[in-house]
């Protein structure tokens, strides 16, 4: 993870892709969102989706293990490269969650996070705050997802 100082608005990262299947999407939706359109084909293709699709829940959980991954990854190489990294911490929350369009099965989601926003946080020392532009884009280019999310993250040590 960089420090705050290193972030930069229009910083984007490429989190990664989920391919998303009809036995995922039904075994994700039977657990938390047992909707027919996300659980029965035959239901699903009599709804106003016409076919199978994923939860908008299944679709921001894979957004999420896809950050993850990535950021597990970079943190990894810059250690490997003996640099210092930066701790993240929680999230102070989500907003503009948009599902734009439906995810169906046998759909590769490609995941980004581009940097919005950046900011000093007085009243915690050593922290920042850093907003983001989260997406999902389909293999056709739709995109599928979108919503804001910050993040506090620590600034460089003081010397």
């Amino acid at each position: 993870m960089k420090f705050l100082e290193d972030i930069r608005i229009g910083d984007i990262d490429a989190l990664g892709s989920h391919v998303f299947t009809a036995e995922g999407i039904k075994s994700f939706a039977t657990r938390f969102d047992p909707q027919l359109f996300h659980t029965d084909d035959d239901a699903a293709a009599r709804s106003s989706f016409g076919a199978l699709c994923a939860s908008g829940w299944h679709t921001v959980s894979q957004w999420m293990r896809c950050l993850v991954d990535h950021r597990r990854l970079a943190d990894e190489a810059q250690r490997a490269r003996g640099e210092p990294v930066a701790k993240n911490g929680p999230s102070p929350g989500i907003r503009d969650l948009k599902w734009l369009k439906p995810v169906y099965a046998g759909d590769t989601i490609a995941f980004a996070s581009e940097v919005v926003e950046t900011r000093d946080l007085p009243h915690r020392p050593g922290w920042g705050l850093v907003t983001m532009r989260n997406t999902g884009t389909n293999q056709h280019g739709d995109l599928v997802l979108s919503f804001t999310g910050s993040e506090f993250i620590e600034r460089h040590p003081q010397d």
